[in-house]
C-alpha cells in the first residue's frame, strides 16, 4: 500500500532505452497511454518488458489540471469529466473520471480553479510529465 492517490493499472505497451533513463509506456485501456521516465537500472530490476502488467502511480501533487487538451511538451494528457472539487483553505482536490475506469485526483491551488472555471460535469484535462510517473510491477 502506498500514499500516492494515483494508481493506473495498465500492460506495458513499449520500452525506449537509453544510456541512464528509459521510457516506459503503459497502455491502460481506452486509448490512454501513461508514459513514464525512469531509470535503466529500475527497468531491469523491475523485470519490465512488453505485455507485463504493471501500475503507474502519480502523486496527486504532480498532477495539472487544464480546460482542454494542450499541445505541450508533457507526453500523458487524460481528458475526461469532473466529478467533486474539494476546496480547502488554500488548494482544492480535483477528481477526474477518465473513459476506461480510470480516475485522476489533482491537488491545485483554489486560485486554478476559479481562475479555469472549473465545474464538477465539466470536461478537463489532467497533465502529467512522464517524469512525475513511477511504475510498480
Amino acid at each position: 500500500m502506498i500514499s500516492a492517490r494515483n494508481q493506473i493499472k495498465g500492460t506495458v505497451k513499449e520500452i525506449k532505452e537509453g544510456a541512464v533513463n528509459g521510457i516506459v509506456k503503459v497502455d491502460a485501456g481506452s486509448d490512454n497511454t501513461i508514459s513514464a521516465t525512469i531509470s535503466m537500472e529500475s527497468i531491469k530490476g523491475l523485470g519490465l518488458e512488453p505485455g507485463k502488467e504493471v501500475t503507474a502511480i502519480i502523486k496527486a501533487t504532480s498532477v495539472m489540471m487544464a480546460n482542454s487538451k494542450l499541445n505541450i511538451s508533457a507526453r500523458n494528457q487524460l481528458t475526461g469529466k469532473i466529478v467533486s472539487i474539494d476546496e480547502g483553505a488554500v488548494n482544492a482536490i480535483v477528481k477526474l473520471d477518465v473513459p476506461g475506469g480510470i480516475g485522476i485526483t489533482s491537488t491545485i491551488s483554489i486560485e486554478a480553479v476559479h481562475s479555469l472555471g472549473l465545474k464538477v460535469g465539466d470536461e478537463a484535462t489532467a497533465i502529467i510529465k512522464a517524469t512525475s510517473v513511477m511504475i510498480g510491477a
